[in-house]
């Protein structure tokens, strides 16, 4: 059987590394094309090279569209901008594109919707992680058993990180939001400051925090009259995102066109 062909889009980046790695250590995966935007330092730099391995024969490019001619499948940790664009491409190619992008905005996230329904088959989450996803699972059923219940999601990120809040801590509102039938947009609180009067109910709370080389803590909590219920997951290494990237490729794969989530790739919304 053939190898899939793989591109890594955001190669430079620290997950674009963990993803070389996470492909050039998979039987079933080869690495055909590295992706980076015009004028960053790893263009023209073997992407083994860049990800602390042995060389492997892939120089680092900005020239997308020629790279999709001879690949399967893009895993991209990008920007929304690039995504967006990368999303394009593989709807005309009929291409696997996972996508572990942050800080979409709704036009960007509804492009990509529309790539999925012109031909690519999209698997596109905050976070890659399947403990990750088993907890959105999790903070869905709470938030529905415990309706009246205050909901706060509190992150912490690497001072490096640039959009707020994370994708996964609004991946986990979203999940709370889902487990109470409201639109997370109508009823989040991203920013507490000065006089704001007591809680609103039914309001879901979001926390930021930022510093050091914090690959990625978050905590949910649902805090009643005489109880507080703690979620937590820390992540330790970003190897978890890589290969949760890779199962993603290897699951849409043999799936039809459209936009999928991390959760169908684990089989949690059957």
């Amino acid at each position: 059987m053939s190898r899939l062909r793989i591109i890594i889009a955001g190669a430079g980046g620290r997950m674009g590394q963990a993803n070389i790695r996470a492909v050039a250590a998979h039987p079933g995966l080869e690495l055909v094309g590295a992706l980076d935007r015009p004028g960053a330092a790893a263009l023209g730099k073997d992407a083994g090279g860049l990800a602390g391995i042995e060389p492997l024969g892939v120089t680092v490019s900005d020239n997308a569209e020629a790279l999709v001619e001879r690949a399967d499948a893009i895993i991209d940790f990008s920007a929304p901008s690039a995504s967006v664009a990368l999303a394009g491409l593989a709807a005309r190619r009929g291409l696997v594109h996972v996508i572990g992008t942050t800080g979409c905005l709704e036009a960007e996230d509804a492009a990509i919707a529309r790539a999925g329904a012109e031909g690519a088959r999209i698997v596109k989450s905050g976070n890659f992680s399947p403990g990750m996803v088993a907890l959105a699972v999790l903070v869905e059923k709470a938030a529905a058993a415990l309706p009246d219940y205050d909901v706060e999601v509190l992150e912490m990120h690497h001072n490096l990180k640039v959009d707020a809040p994370s994708g996964t801590a609004l991946m986990l509102g979203e999940a709370a939001a889902k487990g109470r039938h409201i639109a997370l947009k109508e009823h989040s609180v991203r920013v507490r400051d000065g006089h704001t009067g007591p809680r609103e109910a039914g309001t879901i709370g979001f926390a930021t925090l930022r510093g050091g080389n914090v690959i990625g803590d978050h905590m949910v909590i649902l805090a009643g009259p005489s109880e507080r219920i703690e979620l937590n997951h820390r992540a330790q290494d970003r190897t978890i995102y890589a290969n949760g990237a890779v199962r993603a490729v290897l699951w849409a794969s043999g799936q039809k066109p459209g936009l999928y989530s991390m959760a169908d790739v684990l089989g949690l919304n059957d």
